[in-house]
């Protein structure tokens, strides 16, 4: 009788194939990366891949599904501490961020399936999980809701439509998902003063008063 494969063992190849392949989707986008790329990167073979994932398009939604669950780690613990309104929101805007140029190559492949969704080009199977996936967004989208809405109750912010309002505030988080490349001698305080920037507009345009916004 063979021994099993721990648990921890398992979830180690999967994180290596889901880093391998974040990168290769990143990199190429969706139709152009095979699961022979994602092998080649992982220097593995195609059977490795296999073992855990019966397709390419079953490798790509666990991606996105990943790179999202990064994002509910990061930000829902923020939104849940007994922090002022202000506050929490400098925090979440900032870490959210950073999480889009910490993890860019899963949070490209989120935005890749967001494009897909939208132009259809997938299978009635592959569209129903993109739903599914397109609903965890909402539900992360819905944290940051509460906040500013709570925010513009409380005076310390101003804007008309939250829906119009979070749309443009994560377009100006989002942003370094396509044009931050890191380059050799980058040190983490350039990181963070590129997060940090990228909120204090956010929070700008979120109608919130200078003196109110401060470096997180």
């Amino acid at each position: 009788m063979s021994a099993s494969v721990p648990a921890n063992t398992v979830r180690s190849a999967q994180e290596d194939i889901l880093n391998a392949a974040a990168q290769c989707f990143m990199d190429r986008g969706y139709a152009a990366t095979s699961i022979d790329d994602v092998a080649r990167s992982l220097g593995a073979t195609k059977g490795r891949i296999y073992h855990h994932y019966r397709s390419k398009a079953d490798l790509f939604f666990d991606v996105y599904r990943h790179g999202m669950q990064m994002n509910f780690d990061i930000v829902a613990p923020i939104a849940e501490q007994s922090l002022p309104t202000i506050d929490k929101l400098q925090r979440m805007t900032k870490e959210h961020c950073l999480a889009m140029i910490r993890t860019q190559p899963f949070q490209r492949c989120v935005w890749e399936g967001v494009e897909m969704l939208k132009r259809g080009a997938t299978t009635p199977e592959q569209r129903d999980v993109l739903i599914e996936l397109q609903a965890m967004r909402d539900n992360y989208a819905d944290i940051f809701r509460a906040v500013i809405e709570q925010a513009k109750a409380e005076g310390t912010a101003q804007f008309e439509s939250s829906s119009i309002a979070l749309q443009l505030m994560f377009m100006s988080l989002n942003s370094p998902l396509f044009w931050f490349r890191r380059r050799d001698g980058q040190d983490n305080d350039i990181v963070d003063e590129i997060a940090n920037q990228c909120a204090i507009f956010a929070l700008r345009g979120l109608g919130l008063k200078e003196e109110l916004i401060t470096d997180v």
